[in-house]
């Protein structure tokens, strides 16, 4: 009986142990997934559950128990990877070793608030993040006591989970303190190592766009060195201050030390992929998916989603014999909110930026790229049953709407021309 090992059951994992199961012989192949985590988060939900908004409120609404998504026919081992030792094709565990002849590694990225200078010791005062349950948990009590001041949101650096996040987060700030009656008490600030609001140019001639008609500021080529809890200042390498009266952080994200220490990364946790195979480029029979990877994409759901396609492809076609196709062209598509029941929606690739047109079909849509809408709104609000219903389920690979592959049918290509 040969042995498939997956190591973590966020999105990606969980998927892949759904289609696994249902596409490798039973009698031939044993699958195991291993995580340290008794829960499934709903991450999207983390945005939202500071401000109240759209009907998450407390944990009850981003948690499943985390053997709920998952398959039966499956062994799940609920422990703490300590080490990959892929010359022996070996996973180390807190509590015992595992032995593998084809080896998923979806151990996602993890904030790090540890590595800027004050951050992780100003959190529980005027600090928090929402990139983990605690943090969003946290900062929801900051806002329901929060009167009036300066709300700073500052991304550390790149990359990080989910880039849009940190924009939608100063737009729904917005919009609770314009629902509070307080809008004209609270000045908002992004500050941002980037150029802009987002990686890519007409995203973030858009975003900067709509930050401005909304009054946010944003504090460009800024990377932060330290926070000063007491006086309420984070200050950038180059010298330059914001002061705050409350603080929303994106630390760092790193990949999990075991990856480094398995000589598996790039030196800051992150799995080194081909990012068109998705697979390991230090070993032949380990395939990467999600936030974990090194590739040059966003690290978010909808990634995770299109990497676990070409893994699944890839990893059949290696048990055959059979070389890996290089067919992952970096395609990401995401809903970004904008407050007042409206959001945009980007889709892109390594290559293509956002885009402005109609999708998933042209003309028709019925969703709008690069553009405001009350439907892109409610197409983020329906992803919740999607998630937990098909995505994690394994029944959306195939669909001919949400293809691997960055479709251009019904986006203008004017900015292609013009760059």
């Amino acid at each position: 009986m040969k042995k498939l090992l997956i190591l973590g059951s966020g999105t990606g994992g969980t998927i892949l142990a759904n289609q696994f199961l249902r596409k490798l012989n039973s009698k031939e192949w044993s699958i195991t997934i291993i995580d340290k985590s008794t829960e499934h988060f709903y991450q999207p939900g983390f945005l939202f559950l500071p401000f109240k908004l759209y009907g998450y409120e407390t944990k009850e609404d981003v948690v499943k128990p985390i053997k709920q998504p998952l398959p039966n026919g499956i062994d799940f081992v609920n422990d703490t990877v300590k080490l990959i030792d892929h010359k022996n094709n070996r996973v180390e565990t807190e509590s015992g070793k595992y032995d593998y002849d084809m080896l998923i590694i979806a151990l996602g990225a993890r904030a790090s608030a540890d590595e800027i200078e004050g951050m992780a010791e100003s959190y529980g005062s005027s600090a928090n993040t929402f990139y983990h349950f605690d943090g969003a948990m946290a900062l929801q009590k900051s806002f329901e006591s929060f009167s009036g001041g300066k709300v700073v949101l500052n991304i550390a650096e790149m990359p990080i989970k989910c880039p849009v996040a940190p924009i939608e987060f100063v737009f729904l700030a917005d919009y609770y303190f314009h629902k509070k009656g307080i809008r004209d008490r609270v000045e908002i600030e992004l500050v941002t190592p980037l150029a802009g609001a987002f990686t890519k140019p007409e995203a973030t001639r858009v975003l900067n766009g709509i930050a401005e008609e909304k009054k946010i500021k944003i504090t460009p080529n800024f990377p932060i060195g330290s926070v000063d809890p007491d006086k309420k200042i984070i200050e950038s390498y180059t010298g330059e201050k914001v002061e705050y009266d409350l603080l929303v952080s994106i630390p760092p994200n790193l990949g999990p030390d075991l990856i480094d220490e398995s000589g598996l990364g790039n030196g800051a946790g992150y799995a080194q992929t081909d990012q068109h195979t998705m697979r390991s480029t230090i070993a032949d029979n380990i395939y990467i998916v999600g936030d974990v990877s090194n590739v040059p994409t966003s690290k978010a759901g909808s990634v995770a989603h299109f990497e676990a396609e070409i893994v699944i492809e890839n990893v059949l076609r290696d048990i055959k014999g059979e070389e890996p196709l290089p067919d992952y062209d970096g395609h990401s598509n995401c809903f970004i909110e904008s407050g007042f029941h409206k959001a945009l929606l980007f889709d892109f690739n390594y290559e293509i930026q956002p885009l402005a047109g109609s999708f998933p079909v042209p003309v028709i849509g019925p969703f709008s790229l690069l553009k405001e809408s009350y439907l892109n709104h409610w197409g983020k609000m329906g992803f919740k049953w999607i998630y937990w219903n098909m995505l994690l389920t394994g029944r959306l690979p195939g669909a001919p709407l949400l293809s691997v592959q960055m479709s251009l049918a019904g986006k203008d290509l004017t900015p292609l021309h013009e760059h």
